[in-house]
Formats: structure tokens, sequence, C-alpha cells
């Protein structure tokens, strides 16, 4: 399992190559502000016990106890509330969205009391969460060349990339952390995540051999351990690695997770609702009760029983309402979209989506802008294939005006799966492949480009996007919605 990130998905108004040139740059010339410091970033505490809480938190974090470390840094501010960087750490981690957005100002009120380096993590953490994405940026990339040493903080950056998708800038951080300390686990554990996004099953196989030998205690080597088989197709490896970690410990619930997904992908829809039931019974927190309510919900998609996807999702909103996860609610409404047969039907469920976002302030601007692009997106395509050209058109142009003023990849990415769509439609084959290669790993865009290259006689690229179509064993709905049929159709011979 990897790191569940608030600021996963983020990208700022620079390309990810020149982020990491930046950083690189930064260590070599440095300001006073980013002077090198030897070992690690020290913590402000006033309370010797709550210091020892936050750090338990970290090694928590590192290891995925993704609710325990909350807990741990809840009971340092508890003990200590001048300890602003646990108080960052809650806003970072937390999937409560008013204790979030709390938490946040609480360690941003503690600036003037901190050390340089914790102000850096912490005006990193606020801006990115803000939307201030420059100046996050900058204030991670003076973060690390102040510490250069601190093999924490270069992995934390290495793990952020990963959210960008920047998988070979994200790999050049780990590996430096893994240069100071070869037997890191928590480097192994996303260098190997790393391998196997890229396809380098036999690297990513070989790195999580080494990260359960380092870890053979915690139950996270064989989690990962088994999504990355699952991606591989492996799964009934798959789930005996996830049965492995829970024996290790049976409350890690992303292990239990992990089991249902893979049943899921293997096509046994029935046992994966079982197995989702006793997900949803031990969540550790409400946010996660509704995420794995809508990944069961998503097997009723999977069965080619939309009615009952219907009631399922339908559920999972309304219950999210209740708890004030707006996001949530908005996701099982923009999801539900996703296999509707009829347009306006779907239309109706993402003006749903839309209002949710709306319900409270406390979603954060980050939060907020990328499920409305997918919401976007959807909705563009879906109106244009009603015939609706001037609500096609509104959402596209709103679209396309996020994607000029920000670099975030999901909203990047949500353009140029509508507008590759949009051309798609209108038989503008080699317009739409240059969008549709820009999101080239949703299942959506991956279909219609392999109908694009078809059309523009690129009949290897044809077949390798179809390969890799066929390939994807994530848990997601698009997924859902698209693999399976493709894989019940003879792949092309042309």
């Amino acid at each position: 399992m990897l790191q569940r990130r608030l600021l996963a998905g983020l990208a700022v108004c620079l390309t990810l190559a020149s982020l990491a040139a930046a950083s690189d740059k930064s260590s070599k010339t440095k300001s006073s502000k980013t002077k090198p410091t030897i070992g690690l970033m020290p913590v402000t505490a006033a309370s010797a016990k709550g210091r020892e809480l936050y750090q338990k938190g970290m090694e928590d974090y590192e290891n995925l106890y993704l609710e325990r470390c909350n807990e741990d840094w809840r009971a340092a501010v508890k003990e200590d509330p001048s300890i602003a960087v646990a108080w960052a750490w809650i806003a970072f981690n937390s999937r409560n969205p008013a204790e979030v957005s709390a938490a946040r100002a609480q360690a941003k009120a503690l600036l003037p009391q901190v050390t340089p380096g914790e102000k850096l993590m912490i005006q990193w953490i606020s801006n990115v969460q803000e939307g201030n994405y420059i100046a996050g940026i900058s204030a991670m990339n003076d973060m690390l060349a102040m510490f250069p040493k601190d093999k924490h903080l270069i992995y934390l950056a290495g793990n952020w990339l990963m959210g960008e998708n920047g998988d070979e800038q994200a790999l050049k951080l780990l590996e430096r952390a893994l240069a100071l300390d070869k037997n890191y686990p928590a480097a192994l554990n996303d260098a190997a995540y790393v391998y196997a996004r890229t396809r380098q099953f036999s690297k990513a196989f070989a790195t999580m051999d080494r990260y359960v030998v380092v870890l053979p205690k915690e139950p996270n080597p064989h989690d990962s351990y088994g999504e990355l088989l699952r991606m591989a197709g492996h799964f009934d490896d798959s789930l005996a690695h996830y049965r492995m970690a829970l024996k290790v410990d049976p409350d890690f619930t992303s292990s239990q997770v992990g089991i249902a997904d893979t049943y899921a992908l293997m096509g046994n829809q029935g046992q994966a609702r079982i197995e989702y039931d006793k997900a949803i019974a031990q969540a550790h927190n409400d946010a996660d009760r509704i995420d794995y309510m809508m990944q069961k919900a998503t097997t009723w998609v999977r069965d080619a029983k939309p009615a009952e996807a219907d009631d399922a999702f339908t559920e999972t909103a309304q219950k999210a309402h209740q708890l004030g996860l707006d996001l949530q609610e908005a996701q099982a409404h923009q999801r539900m979209a996703a296999y509707q047969s009829d347009d306006e039907v779907a239309l109706q469920h993402l003006d749903a989506a839309e209002a949710a976002l709306a319900h409270r302030q406390d979603i954060s601007p980050l939060d907020h802008d990328e499920e409305l692009s997918r919401i976007l997106r959807y909705r563009t395509v879906r109106a244009a294939h009603a015939g609706n050209q001037e609500l096609a058109q509104k959402s596209l142009y709103t679209l396309e005006a996020m994607a000029s003023s920000s670099r975030n990849l999901v909203i990047q990415s949500s353009y140029h799966g509508a507008a590759g769509a949009v051309l798609a439609a209108r038989g503008k084959w080699q317009d739409a492949i240059a969008h549709l290669e820009e999101d080239a790993d949703d299942p959506f865009s991956m279909q219609l480009l392999s109908r694009a290259y078809f059309e523009a006689g690129s009949n290897d690229k044809m077949h390798q996007v179809e390969e890799r179509l066929r390939g994807t064993n994530v848990p997601t709905i698009e997924q859902a919605v698209v693999v399976p049929a493709a894989r019940s159709q003879k792949p092309s011979t042309t």
C-alpha cells in the first residue's frame, strides 16, 4: 500500500522534470535560508512525551498505519499543543475535512515559534492544500536542500512525486534515500511501486522481496506485494500475500480491502461483496468506510446489474451526506454517471455531484478543483453524446480554463480526456490522439486512443494500447466499465 496523500495528484506550474531540476540546483547553490544541515530535521516541542508521540506517528505513517498515526499525532498535540509539525501532519493525513482545515490553521499559527526546517515543511503542506502550488513546491525544495541527508524528508518528496505520476523523478529521490540507507523500508516500498507502474514487474518483485526481509513483522510488505502481484495479473498469489498481511495484523484493513478488490478483478463479485462487508465493518474512519461502500457498489457494475449498482451508490451518497463527507458524496454521484446507459440520467448525477461540492466550505481547494474537473470531463462527453452541444462546449471551455490556469495533473488529464473524446466523436483523429496521449492511463481514453490509432493507420501503437488496456488491473469504476468489455472482444489483427 502507498500512503494516501491529500497532496496526491497535484502538479504545480512547473513540469515534473523542472521541479526535480530545481531541487538539484537548490542543493548546489543554497541561499542562507537553505543552508545545508547535517542530520535530521529538528522538532520543536515543549514536552518530551509529545515529541515521542509525534515520532511514533511518523514511524506508523511510514509503515502504513494510516489511522493509527493520526491517533499518535492527536495524542501528541493533546500532550503538547505547541508541536506545529504534528498539527501539519494531521492536516496532511486526516480524512476528516473539518479536522484538516482546523489542524492546518493551528500549524500555520505556530509558524513564528518553530525552526526554519519545520516552517518549510508546514508551508509546503499548507500552501499545496490551499492551492498555492508554486509557494508550496518552493518550500519543499528548500526543505530538501536544508536537510540533504534526511532520508525521511527525501522519501516524503519522492512519494509526493509518485502522486504526481512523476515516477522517473520519484525514483531518483528514492534512490537517494536508499543510498543513505540501502534497507530503508519506506523507500523500498515506493521504488517497487514505480517499477510496477512501468510494468517492470521483475524489478518490482525483487524489491518487494527485500522489503519483506527488512520488515518481517509488519503487515504492509505483504499488503504491497499483494497489490503489485494483482497489477501483474497474478491474482491467486496476490490473495495469498494479502492473507499473510492479515495474519501479521488482523486489523490491517487495507489488506482486507485488497482481498475484496482482487476478487472483484477476478470476476467473483459475490465473494468480493462478502469481503467488502468485512472491510466496511472494520473501517478505521468514516471516509474509509464510504470508500469501501463505493468499491462494493462497483461490483454490481461488474455484474452488469445497473439497478443494484444505483441502489448501492445512492445509499453510499446519502450516508456520505449524513456524515458531512461532501467530497465522497460527489464521488459517489460522479461514479454513478460513469456507467449509465442514458445520457440524461448521467448528467443528472453529475449535477448532483457538483452540488455536493458546494454543501460546505471545508473541502480543500485542491480536492474541490480535482473533483470538479472530473465532473466537467464526463459532463462534456455525455452532453456531446446526447446532442447538447451548447452544454458540451460550455463544460469544455470551463475545463480548458481550469487547465490553463493550473498544472495540476488531475485537471490536465480531465481536460485532455474530454477534448480528445470530443475530437474523436467528430472524426478528427490526429487532433484527438494529441489529447488522448496526455491521458493515456485512463481506460476510457485508452479505448478511444486505440480507435484513433486505427483510423490514423498507426497499427503498432494501436496494438500496444490495446494490450495495455486489457492488462489494466486496478479496482476503479473506469476499469469496471471499460476493461472487461475490451477483454471479451478479439484483439485487433490489422
